[in-house]
């Protein structure tokens, strides 16, 4: 696997601590902290998943000696990250990329929706309205209602309210060319759960399915 083009070496330090945090292992793609040591590089979190792999393989001798120098010395492995991470601005990067061109994509989807700044949904994050989508499609309209046990269950698992979750599939059914809604829809969820659809709505539920299973453990 090629690396991506800001990753650096000394990034290894941070995997390993990844790594070695309880349970000891490769961590899962979209688990909080894996997700969030891709906020603080700018380094999806699927680049970082792989590389946590190659850690697990040992396949190089300069994995050999970081495993050597750093996994059986706590102290040392904690001295370095701090180290690194006051060069890197504890996540804003700050002169650091300085000159480096950043594109935003996974990192927007995991932070609150910018179109929603003001209004009752300013906590809601594209993650969230991915979740929501996929449960959309285990539903009928009938039962996108806040008694419904799975909209309950998934509001607590995203920490919003279950009203929220059903405004949210809502509007999905207004996006849903199958229900061929006609009424005139004012809302400041339209623009984003439009975005959502066009992203995932039209394609296979299974791969929907698959990627709502993986993000719902950066909730966990």
């Amino acid at each position: 696997m090629a690396n991506h083009h800001l990753w650096n070496d000394e990034y290894w330090l941070l995997l390993i601590q990844l790594y070695l945090r309880e349970p000891v292992g490769v961590k899962p793609l979209y688990s909080r902290a894996l997700v969030d040591v891709s906020m603080e590089l700018h380094i999806p979190p699927q680049v970082l998943y792989e590389q946590m792999f190659r850690l697990r393989s040992i396949d190089t001798p300069r994995m050999q000696r970081l495993w050597n120098t750093y996994a059986h010395s706590p102290k040392r492995l904690s001295r370095g990250v701090k180290l690194l991470r006051q060069r890197l601005g504890y996540g804003s990067a700050g002169a650091f990329y300085e000159g480096v061109e950043l594109q935003e994509t996974f990192e927007r989807d995991f932070k609150p929706i910018t179109a929603l700044q003001g209004s009752p949904y300013a906590k809601l994050t594209p993650v969230m309205l991915i979740l929501i989508l996929d449960q959309y499609f285990r539903l009928t309209p009938l039962t996108m209602v806040t008694e419904t046990p799975e909209v309950q269950e998934l509001a607590k698992l995203i920490k919003q309210q279950p009203a929220t979750v059903c405004e949210v599939m809502d509007v999905f059914q207004f996006c849903d060319p199958y229900l061929n809604r006609g009424d005139l829809m004012i809302s400041p969820l339209l623009l984003p759960c439009q975005q959502i659809w066009n992203r995932y709505g039209n394609d296979s539920p299974r791969k929907l399915a698959s990627l709502a299973a993986q993000l719902k453990e950066y909730f966990h």
